[in-house]
């Protein structure tokens, strides 16, 4: 019984000792936002055109693949981000028919990804107070260790999608 205590007061002092050791966590760094993934100039690898209309009809011809067409091609959009990580001004480049305004500014609906598995969507505006709403793009998939950007910009009249266009860039170094 005597050494058991002993052994129990041992332990004890130990771990009262131990537990006033400082464990050393490093620094505070900011968690990574989805606009730093977003930061570059990306070009477009492949951009597909979906007749809303007739998708929710169940028509069987509903997709067109637009790469090779109307100088699709050369579509590039730079997004650039300020020396915080947030979203600033946005460019578009090439010779593709206008379906996003040139330039303008753009910031995200939500920092980080949504934990309920809806999409991420980035807005774009034409004046930098952000009032004017110019474009929603559904972000399909974020960047990360496969430099690939893919979003969705569905068009609409009256509140009801009647086209959409998904493209998938990459990014240019």
């Amino acid at each position: 019984m005597k050494k058991t205590a002993v052994f129990l007061l041992l332990l004890v002092c130990f771990t009262l000792f131990y537990g006033c050791k400082k464990t050393e966590d490093g620094s505070y760094v900011a968690p990574i936002v989805i606009s730093e993934k977003i930061n570059g100039v990306w070009a477009l690898t492949s951009i597909k055109q979906v007749d809303e209309i007739a998708k929710a009809n169940g028509e069987a011809t509903t997709e067109m693949v637009l790469t090779d067409q109307f100088n699709f091609a050369s579509f590039s959009i730079t997004f650039q981000v300020d020396a915080n990580q947030l979203p600033n001004i946005y460019s578009v480049s090439g010779t593709a028919p206008g379906l996003l305004s040139p330039t303008g500014f753009w910031d995200m609906d939500y920092a980080y990804p949504h934990t309920d598995g809806t999409a991420s969507k980035i807005n774009l505006y034409s004046d930098a107070t952000k009032l004017a709403k110019t474009a929603t793009l559904d972000i399909l998939t974020i960047p990360g260790e496969k430099k690939v950007l893919q979003f969705t910009m569905i068009r609409k009249i009256n509140g009801v999608p009647f086209v959409s266009y998904t493209y998938q860039l990459s990014i240019q170094n």
